[in-house]
């Protein structure tokens, strides 16, 4: 079996059989790309049914020396999975991985902005320029709906449901989930599409995508990214933020402001409740207000 015919095959199997993202399975590629370039570096004939244990370990401890913990910890994870695969499908018996262990990392709590933070960096946006109305929206919607950025990108007109309140969001794994939308985004949006985005002529397949360019295609991950980073400079924010933060941000507001974490949990389109009570450790000021006014022994 060769390489690339097993990556191949990988990539068919996350997409189809586990409903994973193409960012997940482009990350587990160059993960597994690495490895080739390591045995090519160092002459060794492998294939991907007859790789050995010692050969993946030495390979991991040649990873250790150039990425930190976390990504050691994402490569192990993604080869773990690939000779799963391997072993799912009857081309080996065992996995090299099995006895190699990932090193410990800490959770690392996500960056947040304050309310007035987000406000200053909204307020900034310089609504003279020809795409200030729809970077605006851009944010008031991130922030409003806890949206990732791919689910931005990807938002149609057909998605939104205003009567109702609610929007609907295709998020990792193609799994779709309904999403509550503030009244503010929701006018934000409407005066978007009739006042400005009406003046554009979308491109063949983004005639539904809610933002676009100046040349009637959807927007990238990247041009948010140059969005939120010239915003923050303006305005001389110190923190390191993304589009992510927005996300973070809309978060930790609702659990602060009395928000169910359930209710958040589905809202940010989590799978599991782990991953959402990330944002309880945030604030501790916040677990202590909850004490002193709800315990019976107050």
């Amino acid at each position: 079996m060769k390489w690339q015919n097993a990556i191949r095959d990988f990539q068919l199997f996350l997409k189809i059989e586990r409903g994973l993202s193409q960012n997940t399975i482009d990350s587990y590629t160059r993960d597994l790309e690495k490895l080739i370039l390591y045995l090519e570096d160092h002459k060794v004939i492998y294939s991907p049914t007859t790789i050995d244990e010692d050969t993946v370990q030495q390979f991991i401890y040649d990873v250790a020396k150039k990425v930190n913990p976390r990504s050691q910890a994402r490569i192990i994870s993604g080869l773990r999975s690939f000779f799963d695969y391997l072993i799912f499908e009857d081309y080996r018996t065992t996995n090299p991985t099995d006895l190699i262990e990932a090193p410990k990392i800490g959770r690392k709590l996500p960056d947040t902005l304050s309310e007035d933070e987000i406000n200053e960096l909204i307020s900034s946006i310089d609504l003279s320029h020809p795409q200030g109305e729809r970077n605006r929206t851009i944010l008031e919607t991130m922030y409003s709906c806890g949206l990732r950025v791919s689910e931005l990108i990807t938002l149609k007109i057909s998605d939104l449901f205003f009567d109702e309140g609610f929007i609907r969001v295709i998020g990792k794994g193609n799994k779709q989930r309904f999403v509550p939308i503030h009244y503010n985004a929701q006018k934000y949006i409407s005066s978007y599409i009739k006042d400005i985005r009406v003046h554009l002529t979308p491109q063949k397949g983004f005639e539904d995508t809610v933002f676009l360019n100046r040349r009637g295609k959807g927007l990238t991950r990247q041009m948010i990214f140059i969005i939120l980073k010239d915003l923050a400079i303006k305005i001389e924010l110190t923190k390191k933020i993304s589009p992510h933060t927005l996300r973070h941000s809309f978060a930790t507001h609702l659990l602060k402001n009395g928000a169910d974490l359930r209710a958040i949990q589905q809202m940010l389109g989590h799978e599991s409740i782990t991953t959402t009570e990330v944002y309880v450790h945030l604030d501790k000021s916040y677990l202590k207000e909850i004490v002193e006014t709800f315990h019976p022994r107050k």
